[in-house]
């Protein structure tokens, strides 16, 4: 019985997961979404050349990045879709330079140059989609609209 009230107890003690990844770079949050700033991760669809199911396994490490810990977001853009762009964090963890440094996203450049340190070490160590020879996901969506 004492087992089973203290398992209880610790449960309660652990952070409300009030936010969930919605894709790669996407996290919903409080009822809003809010796109990571500075990054591009796959889309959920995205499979790379060798099968590799990118978008899964990008929300995937999202998903591990957040679990059990309190997620801020500063939003001081908002996109053209009236989206907001954000910088959050897991605690402390900046999460996309976790993303990026995991190999889950691309250093989204056209927005920002942050986390292109991030993304060269990715590649260096063949992490995620740096080992799968994946394409970029801005390309990968031109490429789905039939822009390419």
């Amino acid at each position: 019985m004492k087992a089973m009230m203290l398992s209880a107890l610790l449960l309660l003690a652990e952070p409300a997961a009030a936010q969930t990844a919605v894709d790669g770079d996407t996290i919903k949050m409080d009822g809003r979404l809010y796109d990571l700033h500075g990054i591009d991760a796959p889309e959920m669809a995205q499979t790379c050349i060798d099968g590799w199911p990118a978008g899964f396994e990008a929300r995937k490490a999202l998903t591990e990045l957040m679990r059990g810990h309190t997620v801020t977001c500063e939003a001081p853009i908002i996109d053209l879709e009236g989206k907001p762009v954000a910088t959050c964090k897991a605690d402390d963890t900046d999460l996309s330079s976790a993303m990026v440094l995991a190999g889950e996203a691309f250093a989204f450049t056209a927005r920002s140059a942050k986390y292109v340190a991030e993304e060269a070490e990715a590649n260096a160590a063949a992490r995620g989609i740096h080992a799968h020879n994946c394409t970029l996901p801005w390309d990968w969506r031109a490429r789905i609209r039939g822009d390419r």
